[in-house]
Order: structure tokens, then sequence, then C-alpha cells
């Protein structure tokens, strides 16, 4: 009887985690995003809903090929709440990724969403790694109508090994699910991380980090 007890109170346990890591349910039809207001909460203050239009849940342009001319190959057409209002609490989002011949999307995190990638055109490496315990690599070839997804707050990445442009489509599991792109967070920070702290993490010498940092 008492494992029985244990069973049922570490589901309670597990249900109650599943809620908290995912966006808040909406208590109402709609909340529409008010980017006016200087109120601050977790999410977006509701726009009043007499003022709602068609458009705020409305987004055009998605078949607009991103402009992948930069150093990495790739560019990301977010719509998140930031686009459409009418996402706020709804916990989704998309974007649209596109990526030059051997382009890449570079290892990356999403804090607040899972994510799953649809390949569109084109021929994708992807992969994530899993936490400090094993570091494993999952990874994928994906070809047109594949789908993978990237489990929340897992490294992950995309590579283009097609020879002509590549598009995917990505749904996340929140209105606005953020990115840390890994080299840009480590090197790019601002203030600059220290060279010797750098130094000791990456197992090198702090003018290799100094010089990465400066094409930052």
């Amino acid at each position: 009887m008492a494992s029985k007890a244990i069973i049922f109170g570490f589901l309670i346990v597990t249900c109650v985690v599943a809620v908290f890591a995912s966006d808040p349910n909406h208590l109402q039809d709609l909340c529409v995003a008010d980017p006016n207001n200087t109120v601050k909460v977790n999410g977006v203050v509701c726009k009043d809903p007499k003022v709602v239009t068609a458009d705020d849940f409305f987004f055009s342009g998605l078949d607009k090929v991103g402009n992948t001319s930069n150093p990495v190959g790739s560019r990301v057409s977010p719509v998140n709440v930031v686009q459409v209002p009418g996402l706020n609490t709804l916990g989704i989002s998309l974007a649209r990724v596109d990526y030059a011949p051997w382009g890449i999307n570079p290892p990356h995190t999403h804090p607040r969403a899972t994510e799953i990638l649809t390949v569109l055109e084109g021929t994708l490496l992807v992969g994530f790694v899993t936490s400090n315990t094993e570091n494993r690599l999952f990874t994928k070839v994906l070809e047109k109508g594949d789908v993978f997804v990237f489990p929340i707050g897992l490294v992950h990445f995309q590579q283009n090994i097609g020879h002509g442009p590549a598009v995917a489509l990505a749904a996340l599991s929140s209105q606005n699910p953020g990115v840390i792109t890994i080299a840009n967070a480590v090197f790019g920070s601002k203030p600059d991380i220290s060279t010797d702290i750098l130094a000791k993490a990456f197992q090198t010498d702090k003018s290799i980090i100094a010089g990465i940092q400066a094409k930052f």
C-alpha cells in the first residue's frame, strides 16, 4: 500500500513539474499583447478587447526568402508575440529559417521552448546535445518533408549540406521562446567575459580567446 502511495505522489509531482515547464494557460478567449503598456509582467499586458481586430492575429511575409549574406549563412525570420500580438498567452510561435549552401544555424538553445523543425526545401544535418551528465550528441540528415524535435533548453544546430538553398519551418512551444546563441553569448558578451576565464574553460591560450572575441 505504501509503495502505491509513493508512486501516486511521484505522479502528482511529475504533473506539477510538467505544468510549470511551459507557458501559463490563458484564462480567457484572448489576451492580445499591448506593446505600448509600460507595466511589466511575465508575458505581455492584455489590450482592451474592445479595440482588438483581426490584424492582431495576422502576419504576412513568411513566404519571403531571408537574407543569408552573413558570416554563418542563415537567417531566422520569427513569428512570435512581437510579430503577432494575438499569440500572447497561447504558448506557441513559428520561425522560418533560410540557409545558404553549407550555411549553418549555429549551436543555440531556446530557454523556454521545445522546437519541432520541418524541412521545406533542401537537405539539413541537424543535431542536439544532452546535458552534462552525458553530453550525448543526436544527429540526423533531413530531407524535404522530414521533421525533427529539439527538446527544451538543449543546445542544437542545423547545417545545409546540399548544393542549393534550404528552407525550414520551426514551431516552438512558447509565445516568446528566446534564443541563446552559444558563440555570441560566450564571446560577444557586454562587457567581455575575462579571457582568463574563457582560456581555462576552453583549455587554450588567452590570445586565442581575445582573437575570437574581436570577431564578435
